[in-house]
């Protein structure tokens, strides 16, 4: 069996320059199917940006699409990306377009690709684009929609700057730099214990407590460790949401023994006590109130933290079976906390629908930083490095804009290129349960191997 936890993550940090963002549609048309005769192939497909490093040109993953099933004329949903990202402001730097077919176990089959800029891509709206392989088509990607809003290029900004006959502006601090110099990455976690995750006592359940990892614990295992390391402390809050006491709904609730947990063992371990503890799984799926204490958290840290020359940003990880119940005052929460130190991540257990949350890709508004993202565990779950991957992606580079929005540049500045990150194996952890009628009781006996 391996033992997934002993991975690199590398984060190419880079610049943020440019602004305004890409509306990009696409869908393919009759591609080559690499699945043999039985089956079809489930596409999806993701956006690479040209990094010039080292005299040496590499591609940086910067977007990977939703995956269609079963489906070789794909429609994939619409992206909102951002220029600072996508191309660094420059709308001719190169992209790569590469489309695979999934696999559960992480081994995506490429089905074809194509390489592209910004401007071709709105040149090429309503047109098709031949994807190949091989030097040998399979397929054509047709562009529904590619549309620059609010962009300032970086030609604009060279010419800006000559006509001023003044040198360009000093490169914009990274998120590599910001890390060397101290800055403290915190992270809050919050689990959905809503009726619809079902009884945690049958199997199945998505709270299910078994021999092995249940889907939540997983995500927590997964991603945790990985902000541990720039961490000094290591002190984690724990929140649930959605769940009944003393027959009231509580949206935010202090989960284990003190209001910080002491790294990501004492979080699997007081995730498995609360079963204990008579909540009564309810509802509805509400957010803004575990957004919210995370965002006066993220303050008062780094509000602390400054006041003895140092640096904080926080990180709330967010676990849930179902999408919001109010979509609009999610939103009206997510502008309202904008200017914390703070990113949100929300991680889709399950196999509900998920598509109503594609408005936290889309809610940004031109000026504002994006801060939240989300991704669905099950494209993910067969590897705890590929969820890690996916998110944290975006992390970086809201760290990165809180911080120059805010005119904080990083302590005793380094260059640095890469973050490499190491995570051990784990020892093996007792987590069994002894179901109860009437609740959940923690007995001893039992291991969990470190792998999933």
């Amino acid at each position: 069996m391996p033992l997934w936890w002993i991975f690199s993550l590398f984060a190419n940090v880079r610049k943020s320059v440019g602004k305004g963002v890409l509306r990009l549609a696409m869908s393919g048309i009759k591609l080559s199917n690499t699945e043999g005769f039985l089956r079809k192939s489930d596409p999806f497909y993701e956006l690479n940006r040209r990094m010039d490093s080292a005299g040496a040109a590499t591609w940086d993953n910067v977007h990977r699409s939703q995956v269609v099933s079963n489906d070789l004329s794909p429609t994939w949903k619409e992206a909102t990306l951002e220029l600072s990202v996508l191309c660094g402001g420059d709308l001719d730097l190169p992209i790569e377009v590469k489309v695979y077919d999934h696999e559960k176990k992480g081994d995506h089959v490429l089905m074809g690709e194509f390489e592209t800029t910004v401007n071709q891509l709105v040149a090429a709206e309503s047109d098709t684009i031949d994807l190949m392989k091989n030097g040998s088509n399979t397929g054509k990607i047709k562009i529904n929609k590619a549309q620059v809003v609010g962009a300032e290029t970086v030609m604009e900004q060279r010419t800006e700057y000559s006509a001023a006959a003044t040198a360009p502006p000093p490169g914009v601090p990274t998120f590599a730099d910001y890390v060397s110099g101290g800055c403290e990455l915190n992270v809050v976690v919050a689990v959905d214990f809503t009726g619809s995750n079902g009884d945690p006592r049958q199997p199945g359940t998505l709270h299910h407590i078994g021999s092995g990892l249940n889907d939540y614990e997983k995500a927590i295992k997964s991603i945790v460790p990985i902000l541990e390391q720039f961490d000094s402390d290591k002190q984690i809050p724990f929140l649930g949401f959605g769940a009944k006491y003393d027959g009231v709904v509580r949206h935010a609730f202090q989960i284990g023994d003190s209001e910080e947990l002491d790294g990501v063992r004492a979080v699997l371990d007081a995730y498995r006590g609360v079963f204990a503890t008579r909540l009564i799984m309810s509802g509805p799926t509400v957010f803004e109130e575990v957004m919210q204490t995370a965002a006066a958290k993220a303050q008062s840290r780094l509000e602390a933290a400054q006041a003895e020359d140092k640096q904080s940003y926080t990180i709330l990880l967010i676990l849930s079976d179902g999408a919001v119940s109010d979509v609009e005052a999610t939103k009206a929460c997510l502008e309202s906390i904008n200017e914390t130190p703070l990113s949100v991540v929300i991680v889709g257990v399950g196999n509900a629908d998920f598509s109503s949350m594609e408005f936290l890709d889309d809610s940004q508004s031109l000026g504002e930083r994006d801060i939240a993202q989300f991704v669905p565990f099950n494209e993910h779950c067969n590897s705890p490095a590929d969820l890690s991957a996916a998110t944290l992606q975006e992390i970086p580079e809201q760290l990165v804009s809180y911080f120059q929005k805010h005119d904080i540049q990083p302590r005793d500045q380094m260059t640095v290129e890469d973050e490499e990150i190491i995570i051990e194996p784990e020892d093996e952890i007792d987590l069994s349960l002894d179901f109860g009628d009437q609740e959940i009781v923690v007995s001893g006996g039992g291991s969990v191997a470190n792998s999933w």
